[in-house]
């Protein structure tokens, strides 16, 4: 039998031990249990962003969370998995509501327990949907509201609250690991006041990511420490930039990125390239992470149970819906964002070095439209059409913009051809003749070439008399 692999996704002590004498000193001293903090609902969609999935953990005191939405994992491993879940970990995890429940004020409860025989038990928790992953151009946000465990200095040793997402492929086969993808949103052990965000991915051990230790920052939370009150901790993925980035957050403020720049086009492809990720919740206790920092085995007699994580919210968001037009329609004679299209296929956004900044459509090429919504010529025929391209297509790459109404199979009314400008950040406006054309229409802004390719990048674009 092929021997188990283990699955070690957290760093070890020489990893660690500088990122966590900064933080350990203000939390050296035990504090006291204090008031469970006031529940809040799932906030609504920051503007231009749409809700993917939530959870605000309502139901009353002793339930567990939702089994639509979760999935309790329980024992010491995943059937066929490495041992100890591949951490080092000792706990048992359980379905007992005493492990994981509902506390009737909004808020789900993690709470690790010791037996009078001394064995540890907790709770994970993993969400049902697997298929977390930002569409081509959008943003997608993972955001969580807890509390870790209020206990610190020796009482805290052992403790380890995580809030993460696993490639979906991990599961059923549990030996693909870390080459699938891990995001840690946040993670802290032995009630030190710092949030971890790390990345896992690649090979282990070594590799682009440094495993088992992965490509991680911490940081002390802001204003209460992270065991004293409720702090948001998010992950963001941007696919509306290039390159990618990965972006980690504690009440709004960032402490981490990677960008796909800093892997191998293998890796990257290995991690984002499938179906997309599942969310965790958990408190383990002992195991690499922990052990490390302390630097001794870990749980200890000092370690004292019943200090649960707190979990007020789970959401995530997606950025870049549909942008609608105003009333009154977009004056075709003012200068039209490509990025304010109503719908897209094909393409994406980045950030523009063009003049006025925000960011233009990219990754442009053969059979890719826009459409513009409520687009009014008024009544003095427009005649011209100009736009703001860029093109670092190889030589003997072109194609040609083409405007069309009504459909993106509609007449072309007006078109140029475009080649290599120089770079895909250097600009150019080029203009074309149209048929006349008066009225309120739906634009639709077409690209067509003779090559697979992506051939331009369009910034805005404008009509004249």
């Amino acid at each position: 039998m092929t021997p188990l692999r283990r699955r070690p996704r957290r760093r070890s002590a020489p990893a660690v031990l500088t990122a966590v004498l900064a933080a350990v000193l203000p939390a050296a001293v035990a504090t006291a249990a204090a008031p469970r903090p006031a529940a809040a609902t799932v906030p609504p969609p920051p503007a231009g962003w749409s809700l993917v999935w939530s959870d605000d953990f309502d139901g009353p005191a002793g339930a567990r969370p939702a089994p639509e939405n979760w999935i309790i994992d329980t024992g010491h491993g995943y059937p066929g998995g490495p041992p100890n879940w591949g951490t080092g970990e000792i706990q048992n995890y359980t379905a007992d509501p005493a492990n994981v429940s509902l506390d009737g004020g909004g808020n789900l409860r993690i709470t690790p327990l010791r037996s009078a025989s001394g064995e540890w038990t907790s709770a994970r928790i993993e969400t049902r949907r697997a298929d977390f992953k930002p569409a081509d151009g959008r943003v997608l946000r993972i955001e969580g509201r807890i509390r870790m465990p209020d206990v610190t200095g020796e009482q805290a040793l052992g403790y380890w609250p995580a809030f993460w997402a696993l490639g979906a492929p991990y599961r059923g086969n549990y030996q693909n690991w870390p080459s699938i993808g891990e995001f840690d949103v946040m993670e802290n052990v032995n009630g030190i006041n710092s949030v971890w965000g790390v990345l896992h991915c690649g090979v282990n051990p070594g590799g682009p990511c440094n495993e088992p230790n992965g490509i991680g920052a911490s940081r002390a939370c802001p204003g209460t420490s992270c065991q004293a009150g409720m702090h948001t901790y998010r992950f963001e993925w941007d696919r509306s930039v290039t390159p990618d980035q990965l972006r980690w957050y504690v009440d709004g403020q960032q402490f981490h990125s990677v960008g796909q720049n800093q892997l191998d086009a293998a890796t990257w492809s290995n991690m984002t390239g499938h179906g997309g990720y599942f969310l965790l919740l958990n408190v383990a206790m002992g195991g690499a992470f922990p052990n490390g920092v302390a630097g001794r085995a870990t749980p200890t007699a000092a370690t004292v149970p019943g200090r649960p994580m707190l979990v007020d919210y789970v959401a995530v968001w997606q950025s870049g819906g549909p942008q609608e037009p105003p009333p009154g329609g977009v004056d075709a004679r003012s200068t039209i964002q490509a990025e304010s299209r109503q719908a897209q296929s094909g393409t994406r956004l980045e950030t523009t070095t063009d003049s006025g900044g925000g960011q233009n459509v990219s990754h442009i090429s053969d059979g890719d439209w826009l459409r513009y919504d409520g687009v009014d010529f008024g009544s003095a025929p427009a005649t011209q059409f100009r736009a703001r391209v860029a093109s670092g297509a190889a030589s003997g790459i072109s194609g040609r913009v083409q405007v069309r109404l009504g459909s993106p199979t509609g007449q072309v009314v007006g078109e140029f051809s475009v080649a290599d400008t120089g770079g895909w950040q250097s600009w150019r406006t080029v203009p074309a003749n149209i048929s006349p054309v008066t009225g309120r229409h739906t634009v639709y802004v077409t690209f067509s070439s003779g090559q697979p390719a992506d051939f331009v990048n369009l910034n805005w674009m404008t009509f004249a008399g």
